[in-house]
């Protein structure tokens, strides 16, 4: 690495200098906080070792001026008149480490290699992010559609505040997506987003998850876990179909927004947290809460701002949204895919997309894959998809009493009313059926 020794003492600086060599880096000197400014600005360092007095100069000072210039800069404050005051400050103001004089060889050693295992996570986080881009398609949430539009308007506005956001649409429409856009336009953006499946675990399970538990808290809890909420300090909490949060959890999720403690399960401690939420639903809270399952308050608490996300049905962009997720799948697969044809483009602006973007993703995905020319055609999209477009048929609509099995019947069933209902609460209606078992039957079968 190229290090940076900022002291007023020339001894020290020589000093520093042959050890740092020994050890194989690379070196330059200031005497000044204005020499080090200069020296920064003419060649990039990759650690600067501060004196906190500079003459008449402070070294928390150079440390804020140095980490403007140079943000990746790790800025270690050397001194003589170590306090726990001014550490504090100086790791509160940015400082990578703070190094109280006299030190040892062997100490400076120490520091610099935490540094560079720094380095080397953050180098590593960046070829994972990497990875992920060329592995997942890129999320573009900007759209000509006047509805979608308003969505992203209002979340702009809301994203600054620390107001608690509803995000409300049917499966597939994007809701994690745009928490977690929501987070990157906050002023939180450089803390943690963290999830939480509501429907995923038991109550008992779920309260653990979220807020932690204490070492013999039940059985099974062989250490302390700090939960969801402490890892998402100073970032976001994002819970995912809150409508499914067990009622028993209810009263303690609201306290905690109203008051932002809790407490682990199994411990009496109170702990704080600060933390942003955003919840997300697919059903419809205002009919759980006329039922008596989930509680009027919480809801109030939760839908601070309210932000729906249109279904892929009513949006007029699927022909952009799936032309853009064909650009993607064709750099993935190496292939030069043109567009789709006009037939395949019309069955793609008339199918209901009971699975919405996400349904449209693995659709377009099938398609890159399997299209012989630069052309999607018809025949390469999922039958459900291109039968529809058959002259005769309905919507792709199976036989009643042809050569199905009753899954294969009970799955279209499920997928038109899916189509055409306003809601899950309202389609499980249709069915005859508890919403909680018409989200069995989707996560069964794919819907």
């Amino acid at each position: 690495m190229r290090i940076l020794v900022v002291d007023d003492e020339p001894n020290i600086r020589k000093t520093l200098r042959v050890a740092l060599e020994a050890m194989g880096h690379e070196v330059g000197e200031a005497a000044s906080a204005l020499d080090a400014l200069r020296d920064v600005e003419r060649r990039p360092s990759d650690v600067a070792l501060v004196d906190l007095r500079l003459g008449q100069d402070s070294g928390l000072s150079l440390l804020e001026s140095l980490l403007l210039q140079s943000p990746r800069l790790a800025v270690v404050i050397i001194t003589a008149h170590a306090s726990v005051d001014t550490a504090v400050e100086a790791m509160r103001l940015g400082a990578f480490d703070y190094l109280p004089k006299p030190f040892t060889p062997a100490q400076v050693r120490a520091v610099l290699e935490r540094v560079q295992r720094v380095r080397g996570l953050r180098a590593r986080i960046a070829g994972l992010e990497d990875q992920v881009r060329v592995e997942v398609p890129e999320v573009d949430l900007e759209s000509d559609d006047p509805e979608v539009c308003r969505v992203l308007d209002l979340a702009r506005r809301v994203a600054p505040t620390s107001a608690a956001v509803l995000i409300r649409g049917e499966n597939g429409t994007g809701k994690g997506v745009l928490a977690r856009t929501l987070h990157q336009w906050s002023n939180r953006a450089s803390g943690p987003f963290v999830t939480v499946s509501c429907p995923s675990l038991s109550a008992e399970l779920l309260e653990s998850d979220l807020f932690g538990h204490a070492r013999g808290a039940f059985t099974g809890a062989i250490r302390d876990a700090s939960g969801k909420v402490a890892a998402a300090e100073g970032g976001t909490l994002f819970l995912d179909e809150i409508g499914d949060l067990p009622p028993p959890l209810q009263p303690k999720l609201l306290r905690f927004l109203q008051e932002r403690c809790y407490e682990r399960v199994g411990e009496t401690k109170t702990r704080q947290a600060d933390v942003r939420l955003i919840a997300a639903t697919n059903r419809d809270l205002e009919q759980a809460v006329a039922a008596g399952t989930f509680r009027e308050d919480l809801f109030y608490r939760l839908n601070v701002v309210e932000v729906t996300l249109p279904p892929l049905r009513r949006r007029s962009d699927v022909a952009d949204r799936a032309a853009h997720l064909l650009r993607f799948f064709g750099r993935q697969t190496s292939r030069k895919l043109t567009g789709f044809t006009a037939e395949a483009l019309e069955a793609l602006k008339r199918h209901p997309w009971p699975g919405n973007l996400r349904e449209l993703r693995n659709a377009v995905e099938r398609a890159a894959i399997l299209a012989e020319g630069p052309e999607v055609g018809l025949a390469d999209l999922p039958e459900r998809i291109a039968v529809a477009q058959t002259p005769g048929a309905v919507e792709g609509a199976p036989e009643v009493g042809g050569s199905l099995t009753l899954e294969e019947l009970e799955i279209a069933h499920i997928r038109r009313v899916l189509a055409r209902a306003s809601s899950l609460d309202a389609a499980a209606k249709t069915l005859g059926i508890d919403p909680s078992t018409l989200y069995r039957k989707r996560k069964q079968y794919g819907l």
